[in-house]
C-alpha cells in the first residue's frame, strides 16, 4: 500500500549530507596544519584517515606505533611514509603514553586516535602525571551534520562521563560552547535536556538544568545562551516549542544539546546517525590539546571533519588569546 501524502514539515530544511562538514573543512584553508600525534595507526582506515587529513592541510602527522604494523598498513594502502615521522612503540599502551607525552611536552598540538580502544588513549590522557589536564573536566563533543536540520548540531557528553554531576555538566557545556564558537557560531544556543520542559522535584535532571541556566546568568558559564529543562522535541522543533507556548531564544533552534547523562547523549547521537543519516565528527575538549576520538568504522570524510574541528579549535583559541 502506498504511503499517504503529507504536508512538508516546516522544521525541516533538507540539505545534502556532509555539506556542513565540508564547510568546516573549507573554513580551515587559511590555517596552518596541526602537528598531530596519530596514536597507533596500525590498520588501513586509521592510517588512511590520517594521510587524508595531512593531504588536506589539516594536520602534520607524527605516526606513533609499532613501525612494522604501520608500514604494513601503508603497504596495504599502496602508500609511502617516506615524508612522515614515525615513532616506534612496542604496543598500543606504549603508543598512547608516548603520544600523550609528545602533547604534554608541546611537540604535538593535537592527538588523533588510531586502531586502539578509546579507554587506552583516554586513560593515558587523563592520568594526573600526564600533564594534559586543565582546570576543566575533559568531555566529548559530537558535531553532527543532520540533513534535516539547518545548522551543525553539537551533542555532549556521549563518550566520557557516565553520570556527570552539576560541576562536571558546567564544564561539559563550556567545552561545547568553546567548540561551537570556534566553528563560527558566535553565541551558541544551548538546550539542557530532560524528559519535560518544566522543573519537577521528582526529576533531578530538570533541577540541574535550571541550576545550569542560573549559573550561566551569573557568568559561571560563558559565551552561550542556555535554556532548560527542555524536552528534545522542544529543543529542535520550533513548531513543538510553539505548541508548548515556550518563549525562549533556544527552543526549536538549539545549536548544542546537553544530555542528562552519557546513555541519553549516546542514544540521541546514534539515532541521528543511523536513522536520520547524520554524519558525525567529534573530539574531546577540555584538555591542553584536542583529542580526535574517531571510530574504526568512520569514513574518511568523518575523520577529515574531526581534524577540521580540532584545527579550528586550536587556531581560533590561539587568535583569541594572542596579545
Amino acid at each position: 500500500m502506498d504511503r499517504p501524502l503529507t504536508a512538508p514539515d516546516p522544521d525541516r530544511h533538507w540539505h545534502q549530507t556532509g555539506a556542513q562538514h565540508r564547510r568546516l573543512i573549507e573554513a580551515t584553508r587559511d590555517l596552518s596544519p596541526l602537528r598531530t600525534a596519530v596514536v597507533h595507526p596500525c590498520d588501513a582506515p586509521s592510517l588512511a584517515g590520517a594521510l587524508a587529513a595531512w593531504r588536506e592541510g589539516l594536520i602534520e602527522p607524527l605516526l606513533v606505533g609499532p613501525r612494522a604494523r604501520i608500514e604494513a598498513a601503508a603497504e596495504a594502502l599502496g602508500e609511502s611514509l617516506d615524508a612522515l615521522q614515525l615513532i616506534d612503540t612496542p604496543h598500543s599502551h606504549a603508543s598512547a603514553e608516548s603520544a600523550v607525552r609528545l602533547a604534554a611536552d608541546g611537540e604535538a598540538e593535537a592527538l588523533m586516535k588510531g586502531a586502539l580502544h578509546t579507554d587506552e588513549l583516554m586513560s593515558a590522557a587523563v592520568a594526573r602525571q600526564a600533564g594534559l589536564r586543565t582546570e576543566r573536566q575533559m568531555s566529548h563533543v559530537y558535531a553532527l551534520d543532520v540533513p534535516s536540520y539547518p545548522r551543525p548540531l553539537l551533542i555532549s557528553d556521549a563518550a566520557l562521563h557516565i553520570a556527570p554531576d552539576l560541576a562536571t555538566k558546567a564544564d561539559i557545556i563550556q567545552n561545547a560552547i568553546d567548540l561551537a564558537r570556534a566553528i563560527g557560531i558566535d553565541r551558541p544556543r544551548v538546550a539542557v535536556l530532560s524528559a519535560v520542559e518544566t522543573v519537577r522535584a521528582t526529576l533531578p535532571s530538570t533541577i540541574e538544568a535550571a541550576a545550569l541556566c542560573k549559573m550561566a546568568e551569573r557568568g559561571q558559564i560563558e559565551g552561550g545562551v542556555l535554556d532548560g529543562p527542555l524536552a528534545i522535541d522542544n529543543a529542535v522543533s520550533l513548531s513543538a516549542a510553539r505548541q508548548k507556548g515556550l518563549d525562549s531564544a533556544v527552543a526549536g533552534q538549539a545549536d548544542i544539546l546537553i544530555a542528562p547523562d552519557l546513555e541519553a547523549a549516546n542514544m540521541v547521537a546514534k539515532l541521528l546517525i543511523h536513522l536520520a543519516g547524520a554524519q558525525a565528527a567529534g573530539l574531546v575538549a577540555g584538555a591542553r590539546v584536542p583529542i580526535m576520538l574517531t571510530s574504526r568504522a568512520d569514513d574518511v570524510e568523518t575523520r577529515l571533519a574531526s581534524a577540521a574541528l580540532a584545527q579550528l579549535l586550536v587556531r581560533r583559541q590561539g587568535e583569541a588569546t594572542a596579545p
